[in-house]
């Protein structure tokens, strides 16, 4: 989680405030909502999550945070993102039942969906604002068997759009793309 949090650092870290406003490969998304995205889930919940912890009812922090509209957003991310990554590798994070959104489920299968959602959403941030998001192969194979394991019930949830064919001997993070509902070779 360390090393894919620090490939998304770097292509957040590189966001212009005139990007946020560009469509991304998220329909309805633009680089804001992924940006915002990306702190709620992989930062702020992510770090809860690691730490059996629930948000209080009166957390000021929703999905509806517009994290953009501080000018500090990036360093906000930055912070938060490695308290997440440090919560998940202490020791007994990764056991027993955990949560993000209401439901429990097996502290590695959360885990591995934090990184899945960053290596997914690090990658649209990446492709809308021209950038390339660098995940190593073993990272991408592992986030596709675990998206592989629930796609058909993220469709469902409307998380997923429908698979994107991709060739036979295509990257292992161009299969995950492709699996997502994302089409790797998407352009602003």
């Amino acid at each position: 989680m360390a090393t894919t949090g620090r490939a998304v650092l770097e292509i957040a870290g590189n966001v212009k405030p005139d990007q946020l406003g560009l469509p991304s490969p998220c329909p309805d998304w633009d680089v804001r909502a992924v940006v915002n995205h990306l702190m709620f889930w992989s930062a702020f919940r992510s770090e809860l999550a690691a730490r059996k912890e629930s948000a209080p009812a009166d957390d000021p922090v929703t999905e509806q945070t517009d994290f953009t509209a501080e000018g500090d957003w990036f360093e906000v991310l930055r912070t938060q993102l490695d308290r997440a990554t440090q919560a998940w590798s202490e020791p007994g994070a990764l056991d027993g039942d955990t949560g993000l959104a209401g439901g429990s489920m097996p502290a590695p299968v959360i885990a591995m969906m934090m990184v899945g959602e960053l290596v997914l959403h690090g990658w649209d941030l990446a492709a809308a604002t021209g950038q390339r998001l660098d995940i190593d192969d073993a990272t991408a194979r592992a986030v596709y068997e675990s998206t592989a394991a629930m796609a058909e019930q993220g469709r469902s949830y409307g998380a997923f759009g429908e698979e994107v064919p991709v060739p036979a001997d295509a990257s292992p993070l161009d299969r995950v793309l492709g699996l997502s509902g994302r089409d790797p070779s998407w352009k602003p």
